[in-house]
């Protein structure tokens, strides 16, 4: 057994059981492609849930992006780190939406050999049926695309003399099987021809009628593979996140695919069209169920992230609180392993702060006693920049948009030519009164005989 009989081996095989089961060579051929669907389900399962998991992904990678422009190797690990963390195999869904090729390529080979691929017969066999069949008159095309569907002329043949050829070709055509290749009233068994407007019979309804159905075929077959396409692309969500070159190259693609399989389907048997058009019908069925199913999952899925998400932050919110409590009372541990130097740095902060608090008192303190106004600070204040959300800032002007105006205009007069920088006015004041202080706790009987003097 050759390479190519090893391949084909299981197609055919299944072929022959469905068409002994049914009969019927045309529902054979649909059911041969809900079986492959059928053991192909699993795999376009995974292909169907990684092309939906990375759709859903595409808000992120575009924040990325955006993000890393100019910088595509900072990219792609953010990238794989995104596709890591969510689980995503993006070249996964391209692998397994490939294992159909193959299965095609084999299908097609049983048809356009049925004797010696789809029966196992002798290639004797071929050469017994020939001969005779060439000594009744018949002739057979030595070159072309005739001569490559040789083996389907004489099965067809075969049909029809069944009776003869058993009597006449007795121990030469063993493993020949009788198989009909009429469904419907067309001959799968034949080609498509394009040209039979012009040299079909119209007069006669049993000519032209099955003429019209194979012309047909490739053309429903093409309508077929355009709707499984946009139900495929109407339930993936990953053209909400595509460019508009990426939706242009999906665009043509769309119409690319169909007019192939019009070509394909005219240059290949009837049954190979027939083929076609059940798998796509099949493969939407399939597409549908598992987009609802993969889209509750994951939308359970999300709902789930979501929840895991708010009450990690929800536990280091309350974490930082209880921190910052315990700081606050004195009352943290302190580690075992912080160095010497963090020690030391940590204590001079602290010391810091209790010092810059006392200066803080103190100088409110000796302010209140000279009487000294707290200077205004205006609502675009941010630190020691006063109008650093612009000079003519309010507040209000989008919850006030009746005032806004006014309050605007109002607010660029009000800080027309005042300084940008809010320096402290006690320096101001001590100079007016002929004392600046050179210590943060002045003695207060100079404070009170700077209050005298007033």
């Amino acid at each position: 057994m050759s390479f190519g009989e090893i391949i084909t081996w299981p197609f055919a095989k299944l072929m022959v059981w469905l068409y002994g089961l049914t009969g019927n060579y045309g529902v054979a051929v649909i059911l041969f492609a809900l079986v492959v669907n059928l053991i192909m389900t699993p795999f376009m399962a995974k292909s169907k849930k990684s092309m939906m998991r990375t759709s859903r992904l595409q808000p992120q990678i575009q924040e990325l992006q955006r993000r890393h422009e100019g910088n595509p190797q900072q990219l792609q690990k953010e990238m794989q780190e995104l596709y890591r963390e969510e689980g995503v195999k993006p070249m996964s869904g391209c692998l397994w939406s490939l294992i159909p090729f193959p299965i095609l390529i084999a299908l097609y080979s049983v048809i356009r050999q049925p004797i010696t691929r789809m029966m196992f017969a002798s290639s004797e066999v071929v050469t017994a049926l020939k001969d005779y069949f060439t000594a009744q008159g018949i002739e057979f095309a030595s070159s072309g695309r005739t001569a490559a569907y040789a083996e389907i002329q004489l099965s067809n043949l075969a049909h029809q003399y069944w009776d003869q050829i058993q009597t006449e070709l007795a121990g030469k055509i063993d493993g020949l099987l009788n198989i009909d290749f009429s469904f419907l009233g067309l001959n799968l068994g034949e080609q498509p021809n394009w040209k039979f407007f012009l040299s079909t019979d119209w007069s006669d309804a049993s000519v032209w009628l099955p003429a019209l159905g194979l012309f047909l075929i490739p053309f429903i077959s093409a309508l077929m593979s355009y709707f499984s396409m946009k139900v495929a692309n109407a339930a993936n969500p990953s053209a909400t996140g595509q460019t508009a070159q990426q939706q242009a190259s999906m665009k043509s693609m769309n119409l690319m695919m169909p007019l192939m399989s019009i070509w394909i389907c005219f240059v290949m048997p009837a049954a190979m069209g027939v083929y076609w058009i059940a798998n796509s019908v099949f493969g939407m069925a399939r597409d549908f169920v598992l987009t609802r199913v993969y889209k509750k999952q994951m939308e359970l899925e999300d709902a789930e992230r979501i929840a895991n998400r708010s009450a990690r932050e929800k536990e280091l919110e309350e974490k930082r609180l209880e921190t910052e409590r315990l700081r606050s009372e004195g009352k943290t541990e302190q580690n075992a392993n912080t160095s010497k130097k963090k020690l030391q740095a940590n204590a001079k902060q602290k010391s810091d702060e209790r010092k810059a608090a006392l200066d803080r008192a103190e100088r409110a303190a000796r302010r209140e006693r000279l009487g000294v106004q707290e200077q205004e600070q205006p609502a675009s204040q941010v630190g020691n920049r006063r109008y650093a959300r612009g000079r003519a800032y309010v507040p209000d002007r989008y919850t006030n948009p009746e005032g806004a105006e006014e309050a605007t205009a109002a607010a660029a007069l009000e800080s027309e030519g005042a300084a940008s920088i809010d320096e402290t006015m006690e320096d101001d004041v001590l100079l007016a009164v002929g004392e600046i202080p050179t210590e943060a706790n002045a003695p207060v009987e100079d404070e009170e005989k700077l209050g005298d003097s007033e």
